[in-house]
């Protein structure tokens, strides 16, 4: 018997939910320990919606950061949502402009790596996608919302334990793309000497947003070569 497609759904975001869970947790824990209120991280969460670019933001919060130099490097982390909406997007060319907006919105990497293993020529109604995409941010948003709360009743030393997550999912999101090339980790290894020289010169805000378009940058060039070989 055939599943309803919003059950179908639900089903297919429950592991996404249960790994956002826990960093979401992190990020609650250590939102409410830079000082943002319940309201101010769970909207953040609500807004935002970005496990890696939340984390970086905080972190750009404590070194007092300009306003500019957290958009554009928020900007910069998360443009890959736009190659990855456009990936998806001959899924969803039958698909309501509204249907698209709220999808487009709420792109992840870890629904778009769910996505992409479907079966491309099977017709899949709207209501499986948004099920899909609502079941992670109303667990992401959750999650951020009971961290801010346990926050509040935990040890400052204990809090800031927490800080160890942002950079376990980094590296849980560089491993898997280093153990199919090399390559990537090289990359990732020029932002960290870009981001270290410079240091004297240039705020964190600033460091990141060059270092991140650098090494993208080298990285283009790469591929490049290779398809032209």
């Amino acid at each position: 018997m055939r599943r309803h497609p919003v059950v179908e759904g639900l089903m297919t975001a429950a592991p996404i939910m249960i790994g956002y869970l826990p960093i979401a947790l992190a990020y609650g824990v250590l939102a409410n320990q830079a000082g943002l209120s319940l309201v101010e991280l769970t909207s953040m969460s609500a807004l935002v919606f970005g496990g890696a670019s939340q984390f970086m933001i905080l972190n750009m919060m404590l070194v007092q950061a300009t306003y500019i130099e957290l958009v554009l490097a928020t900007f910069v982390l998360n443009f890959r949502h736009f190659i990855m909406s456009l990936s998806m997007s001959h899924r969803l060319r039958t698909f309501k402009l509204k249907d698209k907006a709220v999808l487009g919105a709420l792109m992840t990497d870890e629904s778009f790596s769910v996505l992409s293993v479907l079966n491309k020529d099977k017709q899949t109604p709207v209501s499986f996608y948004i099920t899909l995409h609502i079941a992670g941010y109303f667990a992401w948003v959750t999650g951020s919302l009971l961290g801010g709360v346990i926050g509040t009743f935990i040890p400052d030393t204990l809090g800031q334990s927490f800080g160890i997550s942002l950079y376990a999912m980094f590296i849980a999101l560089l491993l898997p793309s280093v153990k199919k090339e090399w390559r990537y980790g090289a990359i990732a290894v020029l932002a960290m000497i870009v981001n270290y020289l410079l240091t004297p010169v240039a705020s964190e805000g600033i460091r990141i947003v060059v270092a991140t378009l650098l090494a993208s940058l080298v990285g283009v060039m790469i591929r490049s070569k290779e398809v032209m070989v």
